[in-house]
């Protein structure tokens, strides 16, 4: 998996590429961590570019909700097509997250 992150006023936006699986979890709790280190109020995690997640992927975007939340700062959703769209709603993280 490829991880690029950039900022735009309060908005960081955390973009993936390729399969986001178990030996990808570090490279990005690593990247959330920075994100939320740093003066944005709101975390996009953007998959536009993601033909694949598998449950160590939905447990990292547990645990980055929950540091977000710790920190007062929010996760959003983005770009969720496809196969990964079928995981994040058979997982009901509509419920947890803003998905756009």
């Amino acid at each position: 998996m490829f991880i690029t992150s950039q900022i735009v006023g309060t908005v960081a936006t955390i973009t993936l590429r390729g399969s986001f699986g178990f030996s990808e979890h570090r490279d990005f709790r690593k990247a959330v961590k920075e994100q939320l280190a740093g003066p944005c109020t709101v975390l996009e995690i953007d998959f536009d570019g993601v033909d694949y997640l598998d449950s160590s992927a939905l447990g990292s975007l547990l645990l980055s909700r929950e540091e977000a939340g710790v920190a007062g700062k929010s996760i959003v959703l983005v770009n969720c097509r496809g196969t990964v769209k079928q995981i994040i709603d058979i997982a009901n993280f509509h419920r947890l997250f803003t998905i756009r």
